[in-house]
């Protein structure tokens, strides 16, 4: 009798060691690695699910082992590859492996489902007699193991598939479909006994003969294509010559059909990094490539054109990008390319379509994958290519368990798979261009825009000067003057404000009193077109108040500014101009990203008004001018990376402008004009940041020089929070040296989030053989914390510290 080594889901004690489970012999030829089964666990009759990640003939175990209750999938739901992956991102990110599998999975696998035996061998006479006249059969848990072997059998034997049903959703869509049991001969035969003026019918059965292997085919495919109507289907229908079915259409969610587009000529700094990479695409060497291409040097053709060599030697490709913003313009350049090869995975489509583009990845319909982080997951095999644009872009990082970074998981599949990895971005992370300088990485250099047009100038307005804090508002004279001759040129502009809502907070001019959110030690945020007060932490929002809750004045003042109220500056200084706001709260409905790009790239307006979201990736011939309201939002930010992200985010969205023929021109408003991150940024001068910030990463022994690590407690109870903290203090000394630095624990800069006080724990490290295995130990012996209302975690190389 076989042994399955499972990993079980027990959300109150979790562990990466997997126990073994019994296949009974009904299902030996069934239970395979990969699959969700369903065993008992504990001693009372609790069933819980879990992943096969091992089948073998023999157990060392001494006791009775218990056998698997059922198997949920017919079919691995996750390949060799991605089982392997789990070892290695458990270990790498500090998590438990059934969090790693999980996150590997679309969010509708971990839902409710029915599943479905669907046939391909229709006539075949097992599968008739398993369907019993119906179009599917549904697999429940009460099947007998005589039945379930039946269908791993046809399935095996490509007879039947299996497919996904989620509960209370509208997973699959249906349409009306025609085909037909006639054959050919037949065919022929019934079209000669039709009258001459049955045109209809006759143009309906010459479809059917000529696409016999098409079958079914869908009622608005002969309607619109071919101009045979309903009338014509279902007077056929009564004549027996068609069947009338339904087929299951998955939804392809690239929003609109973007014009098919062909490859580009290269300038020479393209063709000699699309050359580099077809090279190690061919040897199938797993190298790393970094792309420093300044913006608007043209990463983007580069990308295509080495994608198709992966396609032109039969491999597939993996696309990453940052924002789900940037992904319908990316997505319809990609499509544009490549057509119905290519599926798009990120967080804005639905449960339904992500689980469509996941079968359609699964099932190898597709060759090319577009997505945000976890499209890193993508079910593709034989990978030719990895792509990660903006690689510098923290929203790669996971926040929350498994917290993983994509470019980790990237290079770990290159490995397995034997692609190179592009790595591309104008400000590339200075993590990745030290393992450049080092020669981990290979580096590729950009320095021209395609069009040879010049980087657009870029203007800094010091908001200290008497001129511009006089001004009214939070536009400087210069920045009202640009826009005003852009509009008069019929040009577009972008405005760059890092926060969203209408005004930061709302304060008392009589008491001070700043109104904060009863769950989280931040000050509430007013938003003018709700009328409410929000936390953008916790979500809790209240109404306005009409005076102090402190001392009862009604002389209440709202302070910093918001995009909402930058939106009503823009109408009140330019009435003519059309604006639209792109932010989270205007973006919150499916399809709002690609509908305000469309709109804007239609020209239906002329300034487009964001936060980051709009700072890269983005190309609009007609945007001529770029205006950031606030460059220090970003610099002010209690985080070693705070100038890192300042330059990144200004040399980015400078970007946007004079991407055309057009030339561009950019104004940064600032109160630091004189801060290295800001003057380098506009210059574009990535080299000379690069050494200044690099400079300062080693006086401060932070990465790249340093390792790290952070461990963060929190608790409803400040004392308790503190007093675990030093506890677990005390055991990470036990396993350092001398050499390592150990900070804190110290309040995080927001030292209360929803109801709970958040302490940390920096480690810092070049080379510490006993930290790892001392962390694993810890996150095993604080899982029984959170039963007293505990949460630790342990973020391996975090993109923020507070």
């Amino acid at each position: 009798m076989s042994v399955a080594e499972i990993i079980v889901d027990v959300p109150t004690m979790q562990t990466n060691r997997p126990f073994e489970y019994l296949i009974p012999d009904a299902l030996s030829d069934v239970v395979v690695p990969g699959m969700r089964v369903e065993v008992p666990f504990g001693r009372g009759k609790r069933k819980i699910q879990g992943f096969v990640m091992k089948v073998k003939d023999t157990s060392d175990f001494q006791g009775k082992l218990k056998p698997i209750v059922r198997v949920i999938d017919l079919k691995p739901v996750l390949s060799n590859e991605m089982l392997k992956l789990s070892y290695w991102l458990a270990d790498r990110t500090y998590s438990f492996q059934i969090s790693c599998l999980q996150t590997m999975l679309p969010s509708v696998m971990r839902a409710k489902y029915k599943q479905f035996v669907v046939p391909i061998v229709e006539n075949d006479p097992e599968v008739v007699a398993l369907l019993q006249g119906k179009p599917t059969f549904e697999i429940t848990n009460q099947l007998d193991d005589e039945t379930i072997k039946l269908i791993n059998k046809l399935r095996k034997n490509k007879k039947v598939d299996i497919q996904y049903v989620v509960q209370n959703q509208a997973v699959q869509v249906k349409r009306q479909a025609v085909t037909t049991d006639l054959n050919v001969i037949q065919l022929h035969e019934e079209k000669s006994k039709l009258r001459a003026n049955a045109k209809a019918q006759i143009k309906l059965l010459e479809y059917l003969t000529a696409h016999l292997h098409d079958l079914p085919v869908e009622f608005n495919v002969l309607e619109k294509d071919y101009g045979i109507s309903r009338a014509a289907i279902k007077t056929a229908e009564k004549n027996h010559l068609v069947k009338i079915t339904e087929v299951t259409k998955l939804r392809k969610p690239v929003g609109m059909t973007p014009e098919k587009t062909t490859k580009m000529s290269l300038t020479d700094e393209q063709k000699q990094a699309v050359d580099q990479i077809d090279e190690a695409i061919t040897d199938e060497d797993p190298k790393t490539f970094l792309i420093e291409g300044v913006t608007g040097s043209g990463k983007t053709e580069v990308y295509l054109q080495s994608i198709d060599k992966a396609l032109q030697q039969g491999k597939t490709a993996l696309m990453l990008v940052p924002e789900i913003s940037l992904t319908p313009q990316m997505v319809n350049r990609v499509v544009g390319r490549f057509g119905d090869q290519v599926a798009v995975l990120h967080s804005g489509l639905s449960n339904g379509e992500r689980y469509d583009e996941w079968t359609r990845i699964e099932n190898h319909e597709v060759k090319v994958v577009v997505g945000a982080r976890s499209a890193i997951f993508a079910p593709l095999e034989n990978i030719g290519l990895i792509i990660i644009d903006e690689e510098h872009e923290a929203s790669y990082k996971q926040d929350d368990n498994p917290r993983y970074h994509a470019r980790d998981v990237a290079l770990w599949r290159a490995k397995v798979n034997k692609s190179p990895v592009v790595l591309g971005s104008a400000t590339p992370s200075l993590e990745s261009r030290a393992r450049a300088e080092k020669g981990v990485y290979q580096m590729i250099r950009m320095k021209k825009r395609v069009n040879e047009q010049k980087l657009p100038q870029v203007q800094i307005v010091d908001m200290r000067d008497a001129e511009n804090s006089a001004v009214k508002g939070d536009f400087s004279p210069v920045l009202q003057a640009s826009l005003q001759e852009t509009l008069n040129k019929h040009d577009q502009a972008i405005i760059l404000l890092n926060r969203r809502g209408y005004s930061s907070f709302m304060m008392c001019r009589e008491c001070g009193f700043v109104l904060k959110c009863p769950n989280c030690d931040v000050s509430l945020t007013y938003h003018k077109d709700l009328g409410k007060m929000k936390c953008h932490y916790c979500g809790h929002e209240e109404p306005m108040p009409q005076f102090c809750p402190n001392c009862r004045s009604k002389k209440i003042g709202f302070y910093g500014t918001g995009t909402q109220n930058i939106e009503q500056q823009l109408n009140d200084l330019f009435p003519q101009a059309r604006v639209l706001r792109m932010d989270v709260d205007t973006t919150r409905r499916k399809g709002a990203h690609a509908k305000i790009l469309s709109q804007f790239g239609q020209h239906k307006a002329d300034i487009l008004l964001g936060t980051q979201m709009i700072a890269k990736g983005l190309d609009f011939p007609d945007v001529t001018l770029v205006g950031v309201i606030n460059a220090d939002t970003t610099l002010s930010l209690a985080d070693f990376r705070a100038s890192e992200r300042t330059f990144q985010l200004l040399t980015q969205v400078s970007g946007r402008a004079g991407r055309a023929q057009k030339s561009g021109h950019v104004v940064i408003q600032t109160f630091n004009p004189d801060h290295y991150a800001i003057k380098d940024a506009a210059k574009q001068d990535y080299e000379t940041f690069f050494k200044q910030e690099m400079y300062i990463r080693h006086q401060s022994n932070y990465t790249p020089y340093y390792f790290t690590t952070l461990i963060s407690v929190a608790n409803q109870d400040e004392g308790k929070t503190l007093k675990r903290s030093y506890w677990l203090k005390k055991q990470l000394q036990t396993a350092l040296s001398d050499d390592a630095i150990l900070l804190g624990p110290s309040p995080t800069m927001i030292s209360r989030k929803q109801n709970k006080y958040y302490y940390q724990i920096i480690v810092k490290y070049k080379h510490e053989p006993k930290l790892h295995q001392r962390l694993l130990e810890i996150l095993n012996e604080t899982q029984a914390d959170a039963k007293s209302g505990f949460t630790v975690a342990i973020d391996n190389e975090p993109q923020h510290i507070d």
